[in-house]
């Protein structure tokens, strides 16, 4: 563990109000004290005694005393001994399937806290069909599709068309993988959605008999249910239900990767109506380049469309955003389906799937690279990552760029050897840590073997090479809790208990910067959020204990009392 520097940091010249005057119209600043106030600005813990914000940015840090000099008469506002970390950044998630989920039922392998109560886990089949069973009996209709989310294989069993046939009466009911990449739909679904085997003919992610879409199979099942899954009223709902998980998660600012899912104008009038309610965090986000890849009839047409967005007027208010110049594309499959691409192949004999051809990916990689976009990709298994820091590796000989921070999310399996790579690349990462508490106790039984399972999310051999590493929830991939993904990165404890890998352990501080200043850099606005300094946004979370000087075991148990989001308080 680093030792901890305390500084009083004071930053002046540029900004007229740290000089040594006292400041006028003192009724616009306020002054924090009286607290552990932990900057996450440098290479070790670093604290100061007070921090002054006005018109929701940071005007001042140092000594309390000469805050309460310069700024006499601000108002003050007594930390009681609290801690302030930077606002929370979750630079990885999908409000539109966030919010989806909390419209429909949940029946997952662990149990998930929502804001509408805790959902318990069944972990057999047995269990699961029951589950899923009363669950159709007491809430489904005739009329409407009743999605259930969690299934996952490993843990419930097979399921398939004709036995959701048998236990629906009638009722049109669609299984969502815990993964959000697979469903499974019975007849009357099917019916509903109004989709014959025909349409699916030439794609061999998509197996008609069992009603089971996957990976590019569901991609291309999306738009003939966009209106079924993104209905207005309950969209609206769902993203209101988010707010609440967001906000409760001391999270200050959120970013999507991957926008849109399926609709852009449906998803767009109801995520902005959304931030219209001013909530305590703001939105950022970033074109799907695959998905309008087939919205726009081509690669140059979703190009020129993204470039568009982030200029355009319409689609930019104070706290909702697109970000300039970045794109995001697919590589290999889901990590909870066991569909990414690995090197050695599976234990059971199955095989990965490519959620982007990989002739069509490497025509997108090399459009956006020429372009002089920031390229975030999601890949999950070390042949899925090589083969990025293989194209990657390419376009720099061809094309050569410096700072492209191309960067690689999720990272679920990759070794020494793939870390070195990104690391001479210039490949930065953003990963979910939660991936080794949920998979690795059963992953080692199924799929990928001991050594492999125990050594997901190798975060230790990003970090200890310089690597500028951010953590992310991808909800629902991961509850909307950045404490928690700081917890596993610093304990790797599994679901069972089980300690794994304890050289891939990173310490406290290197994981908080994962959800602070490395998070605000994966989005690049690590010059304006992620840290408390002067002239950055005044995004704060209180916490009622300080991460650093706990023990690493209780970091999860840690309590958000609240945030501050460009100034305005927010006590839970």
């Amino acid at each position: 563990m680093k030792n901890i520097i305390f500084v009083v940091l004071i930053i002046s010249l540029q900004y007229s109000c740290s000089s040594d005057s006292t400041i006028s119209n003192k009724e616009n600043y306020t002054i924090y004290y009286n607290g552990e106030i932990l900057t996450m600005e440098g290479d070790v813990p670093t604290y100061t005694e007070a921090v002054v914000v006005s018109d929701g940015q940071i005007v001042f840090i140092g000594e309390e005393l000469k805050a309460k000099n310069k700024f006499s008469g601000a108002q003050l506002y007594d930390l009681k001994g609290a801690t302030i970390t930077p606002g929370f950044i979750e630079p990885h998630l999908h409000p539109s399937l966030g919010s989806a989920m909390m419209n429909y039922e949940v029946i997952a392998p662990f149990d998930w806290v929502l804001p509408s109560g805790i959902k318990k886990g069944v972990k057999n089949h047995d269990e699961y069909i029951k589950a899923i069973e009363i669950a159709i009996k007491t809430k489904s209709k005739k009329e409407e599709i009743f999605f259930i989310w969690g299934y996952h294989q490993l843990w419930h069993g097979d399921i398939s068309r004709e036995m959701l046939n048998e236990i629906s009466e009638g009722h049109p009911v669609a299984i969502f993988h815990r993964s959000f990449h697979e469903i499974f739909l019975n007849d009357a679904a099917i019916d509903l959605i109004g989709i014959s085997e025909g349409d699916f003919s030439h794609n061999s992610q998509v197996v008609w008999k069992k009603g089971h879409f996957y990976e590019g199979g569901w991609l291309a099942l999306v738009p003939h249910m966009a209106h079924i899954l993104f209905d207005p009223e309950k969209y609206a709902f769902g993203l209101s239900e988010m707010t609440k998980l967001i906000e409760a998660n001391g999270i200050t600012t959120i970013a999507e990767p991957g926008f849109p899912s399926a609709n852009f104008d449906l998803e767009y009038s109801i995520l902005e109506k959304e931030m219209t309610k001013s909530p305590f965090y703001d939105t950022y986000l970033i074109g799907n380049g695959t998905q309008l890849n087939g919205m726009k009839n081509g690669n140059e047409n979703a190009l020129a469309f993204i470039e568009e967005l982030s200029k355009s007027e319409q689609f930019s208010s104070k706290n909702l955003h697109f970000l300039p110049k970045q794109v995001k594309l697919f590589s290999d499959g889901a990590i909870y389906s066991q569909l990414m691409q690995m090197k050695e192949g599976y234990i059971d004999g199955h095989q990965g799937e490519w959620m982007t051809p990989l002739n069509v990916f490497s025509e997108q990689l090399e459009l956006y690279w020429k372009n002089n976009y920031k390229i975030h990709v999601h890949a999950n298994g070390d042949l899925g990552i090589q083969r990025v820091i293989d194209l990657v590796r390419k376009l720099q000989n061809e094309t050569p760029r410096k700072d492209h921070r191309l960067t690689i999310h999720h990272m679920g399996y990759f070794d020494d050897k793939i870390a070195q790579e990104c690391k001479e690349l210039g490949i930065e990462a953003s990963v979910n840590p939660y991936y080794l508490w949920a998979l690795s106790d059963k992953y080692g039984e199924y799929g990928l073997g001991v050594e492999r399972s125990e050594n997901l999310v190798a975060i230790n051999s990003l970090v200890s090479k310089g690597i500028p590493v951010s953590f992310h929830s991808d909800f629902s991939m991961a509850p909307l809790d950045p404490l928690r993904l700081v917890w596993t990165a610093v304990n790797r404890i599994s679901a069972n208990g089980n300690k794994y890998s304890q050289n891939q352990r990173i310490d406290v501080y290197d994981a908080l910067k994962c959800i602070t200043i490395n998070a605000a850099r994966t989005i690049n606005k690590e010059n304006i959020i992620g840290g408390i300094k002067v002239g950055k946004q005044a995004n704060f979370t209180i916490l009622d204990k300080n991460p650093i000087n706990i023990k690493p075991e209780n970091i999860a148990d840690i309590r958000i009392i609240g945030t501050i989001f460009h100034g305005r308080v927010n006590i839970l």
